[in-house]
């Protein structure tokens, strides 16, 4: 059986950012870069700029004045909110209108963008400094999915069938008839992508958090976030009675479940704002 880094490479030339976000990283990562320079660079791509203004604009910042230039997001939202939104928009924009055999695209972009809003607000619920980083990591939480679905259509959408069926782990089912699971996957795609190791060791170790080491934070939030969207995502008569978190996830960031429906009534608020500016494609399902 392939293994997930052999099923990435398989499709490395689908599944390739643009030169303009590795430049906007670069500029961020820069010490001596400024806010004008990374709005400057902005600049280069005019359907990326628009995005950013929406999302800027949109009720997940609510700002309660129109903020109508680039240089005035930078120096409002700040170069890290900034290179998130940026990697959000490019990753959206390099998936859409991509031909996946059996996949429910749009549906798949609703759940990762609720999950990233989710994760966002349970960082923050846990006192944990700069939550909004967490939205990229609760975005990109499944990504794997487009991979096995892009290289084993057949295969990832059997296990998701036997799964349901069986009423047993995806994942589970996935590393017995693919021989990996999309949490390893969706690592080997944003290694490959040389994304942050925070966010690939929180989306592999997504689900078994203890296994994270110094990341174990980071995939606790991500895990946490995930198990709520998938519940979701479930038919009302298919949910169990209550969700279930794995503890050392909970312990890790000190969550309180009993603050979850305020943070789920807070994202699915955001989430059609939020979904048409990441992938306007998915607002149709």
């Amino acid at each position: 059986m392939p293994s997930a880094s052999d099923l990435v490479q398989a499709c490395t030339t689908v599944f390739t950012l643009p030169e303009f976000y590795f430049r906007v990283r670069e500029m961020v990562d820069d010490q001596d870069s400024t806010m004008g320079d990374l709005a400057d660079v902005l600049k280069l791509d005019p359907a990326i700029s628009a995005r950013l203004l929406r999302i800027v604009n949109s009720p997940l910042y609510g700002f309660p004045r129109q903020i109508d230039t680039i240089s005035r997001a930078v120096n409002i939202v700040g170069m890290q909110a900034i290179n998130d939104l940026v990697t959000a928009t490019t990753v959206g924009r390099t998936f859409s209108g991509m031909p996946i055999q059996l996949m429910d695209v749009p549906m798949f972009w609703r759940k990762s963008v609720l999950c990233a809003l989710l994760a966002g607000k349970i960082a923050k619920s846990c006192g944990l400094e700069d939550s909004e980083r967490f939205f990229i990591a609760g975005l990109l939480r499944d990504i794997g999915h487009f991979v096995l679905y892009q290289t084993v259509p057949q295969r990832a959408q059997s296990a998701l069938i036997e799964a349901g069926y069986l009423g047993t782990s995806l994942a589970e089912v996935e590393q017995s008839n693919i021989g990996c699971d999309f949490a390893e996957v969706g690592a080997e795609l944003i290694r490959s992508w040389g994304m942050p190791v925070q966010i690939e060791q929180a989306i592999r170790c997504q689900l078994s958090p203890g296994d994270a080491g110094e990341f174990i934070v980071h995939a606790s939030v991500v895990h946490l976030a995930g198990v709520v969207a998938d519940y979701e995502e479930l038919e009302t008569s298919r949910r169990p009675a209550a969700i279930s978190f794995i503890p050392h996830a909970v312990t890790a960031t000190r969550f309180v479940p009993a603050n979850l429906p305020a943070l789920l009534t807070e994202a699915r608020a955001q989430l059609q704002d939020t979904l048409a500016v990441i992938q306007p494609r998915a607002m149709a399902a």
